[in-house]
């Protein structure tokens, strides 16, 4: 049997959860300068980030949204639209009833995902709801934002 940990574990998954969740995010930031090694370690830290919001005492459908919507973009830039699609629709999942930004981002990778697999029907009832969440989006930012990535979709 495993002796007792002498650290607090649900402070553990905070650290964790937040500190891979950045990592993963410089990785996708690299963009075109990330090397197959680079692209195993975002991968790795975007799930591993996940998993340790997953266990927290205080996670949230928020948290769970954009954790399931980072691993799948980042299976998105990896090339890998088939678990890219598994991990939106969990996004989409735990974004309902959320601010539309959370949702809008599950329907953004969802209709890259389906880019990726030449699925132009499908991505673009996917690209049309995201686009109708954007009009229900208050924050012009995260509207901004929202928008620039849409219109990457093609």
């Amino acid at each position: 049997m495993a002796d007792k940990p002498t650290f607090n574990i649900n402070e553990a998954h905070q650290h964790f959860s937040v500190e891979y969740f950045n990592k993963a995010w410089e990785y996708i930031e690299k963009s075109s300068r990330r090397s197959e090694e680079d692209n195993l370690n975002m991968l790795h830290t975007a799930i591993a980030s996940l998993w340790h919001w997953s266990q927290r005492e205080d996670v949230t459908a928020e948290n769970l949204a954009v954790g399931y919507w980072q691993v799948s973009r980042v299976y998105n830039l990896i090339k890998q639209p088939h678990n890219a699609r598994t991990y939106g629709l969990l996004s989409l999942k735990y974004a309902d009833g959320l601010d539309p930004f959370f949702k809008a981002y599950a329907y953004e990778t969802l209709a890259r995902a389906e880019m990726q697999c030449n699925n132009r029907v499908i991505m673009m009832v996917y690209l049309d709801k995201a686009y109708k969440m954007l009009e229900l989006i208050e924050n012009e930012e995260d509207k901004q934002v929202l928008k620039k990535d849409l219109e990457t979709i093609k």
